[in-house]
């Protein structure tokens, strides 16, 4: 089965294909760096990863590209507050975003483009649109020329008739058209600048992407994407100054995901809802977060709380619990032979998961294929295998878990590192524990033994005796 998105240019979910066969070229609008990355981020950095990942899944050589903005008003402003270079600002806050994303594993792109790299191109493409009409200079400005672009607001919907006739009075009587865009502003006084045809100045924030993205990709790419918000105006403005100048399609794919609420309510600064990743991940795992951000389609509107963070901790746990049973299963000579229920597992869990993902890449439904192998991995254990069906099952649940790291990104670690990584305390002291209730075990003190356990319980951690020793894993 090939795969099939939702193209927000078309309203509706269309087979994809690519424009180089077995190659996918994929443009996604990233953050302007003045600020720590927050939820929102976090959510569409993930959904868009998480594409990436199911398309080189399938086969395809992937180029992925996400931008930097890195001047900008707010840039300028914040280090103004600061009483630091707009570029020593951006510099650290770039750093800061990739430590942040390297924390929900989301995988590097291919390219990560800064829009000061390239400021010599957006010079050029604002030449090439005044020589062919579709952009005019004033005063040091550069502006595009909506109305000589018809298909403007294909992309929102919107009529263009209504959008002039419902536009406000625009304090800036320089344009044409109150709907009309920068593509460079003249320099202001104490403002990062380059020299121009017009003067100095610095490129307008819609020009970057359109430029950044014909650099690397070309006129015509596969798949462009961002948040919602960002459909109108600066995807629409996207298409229209890159379409003028190539005469042809930008992006045969337009993929946006959905906005994260705060307790039922848009995540907002005003509203003091305001989360960055850091923040959260003091209170949780980051694959717990990762694992939120999948439980809803990435179209949809993000519910987020520590309730559904803590249901989301408590679901990876039993994740974990089943990779730590199979890991540590036997079997025995006189077990079952359950090879064909674990081989029916295996073939189930491949079906549904590539059904899911190939549907507009429905993580919620992959998840959910995910929690069916648990169950039915649980009740092949439950059945008590031989000694070859539990080696079968490792091997099969390894496989499994292989596909869900590559493409989810989750369940990327042993169940041991797993459960070091939730520990409240450091894994030595539980270890001295551990073997002090060894030892009093050994010299028959059950009541010392039932009060380690009990401490080790209240700190939040399980021991389970077995054969080979003791083990423990922590709670959910």
């Amino acid at each position: 089965m090939n795969i099939i998105l939702y193209n927000t240019m078309t309203s509706k979910k269309e087979e994809f294909k690519p424009i180089v066969e077995g190659k996918v070229g994929m443009y996604v609008c990233g953050v302007t760096v003045y600020d720590y990355t927050h939820i929102g981020h976090g959510r569409s950095s993930v959904a868009f990863d998480v594409i990436r990942r199911f398309f080189e899944y399938k086969g395809y050589d992937v180029t992925f590209v996400k931008n930097f903005t890195d001047v900008d008003d707010k840039i300028i402003n914040r280090a103004n507050e600061n009483h630091e270079l707009w570029s020593e600002l951006s510099e650290r806050f770039i750093k800061e975003h990739d430590a942040d994303m390297d924390s929900l594993y989301i995988k590097r792109p291919t390219y990560t483009p800064m829009a000061t790299k390239y400021i010599e191109k957006m010079i050029d493409y604002c030449e090439r649109l005044i020589e062919k009409g579709n952009a005019y200079a004033v005063d040091g400005d550069v502006y595009f020329r909506v109305n000589s672009f018809k298909e403007y607001g294909r992309l929102s919907g919107r009529n263009l008739e209504d959008m002039i006739a419902g536009a406000r009075v625009d304090v800036n009587d320089k344009k044409e058209n109150p709907l009309d865009f920068a593509l460079w502003k003249a320099a202001k006084p104490d403002e990062p600048s380059w020299k121009s045809p017009w003067g100095q100045g610095r490129p307008g924030w819609h020009i970057e992407c359109s430029v950044m993205s014909e650099a690397i990709l070309g006129s015509n790419i596969d798949i462009h994407g961002g948040g919602q918000d960002l459909i109108f105006p600066h995807h629409e403005n996207e298409i229209a100054q890159s379409e003028a100048i190539s005469c042809s399609t930008f992006a045969n794919y337009w993929i946006h995901n959905g906005f994260v609420n705060i307790n039922k309510e848009k995540m907002s600064k005003s509203l003091n809802n305001f989360f960055t990743i850091r923040d959260i991940l003091k209170i949780c795992h980051p694959e717990a977060l990762r694992l939120l951000f999948l439980m809803t389609h990435y179209r949809q509107p993000l519910e987020y709380s520590e309730d559904k963070l803590k249901e989301a901790s408590s679901a990876l746990h039993r994740i974990y619990i089943f990779l730590d049973e199979a890991a540590h299963l036997t079997g025995s000579k006189k077990g079952k032979n359950l090879k064909q229920e674990i081989g029916d597992m295996k073939s189930h869990f491949i079906k549904e998961f590539e059904e899911s993902m190939n549907d507009d890449f429905n993580t919620p439904k992959a998840v959910a294929a995910i929690f069916e192998i648990v169950r039915m991995g649980n009740t092949i254990i439950a059945g008590k295998p031989d000694t070859e069906s539990a080696e079968h099952l490792k091997e099969v649940s390894s496989y499994i878990f292989d596909i869900v790291s590559k493409v989810l990104g989750i369940i990327n670690h042993s169940a041991d590192e797993w459960y070091k990584s939730n520990l409240k305390i450091p894994v030595q002291e539980v270890e001295a524990l551990i073997l002090k209730r060894a030892e009093a075990r050994k010299n028959k003190d059950f009541a010392l033994a039932d009060s380690v356990r009990a401490e080790l319980t209240e700190k939040g951690i399980e021991i389970i005796d077995t054969l080979d020793g003791t083990r423990f894993r922590t709670l959910a």
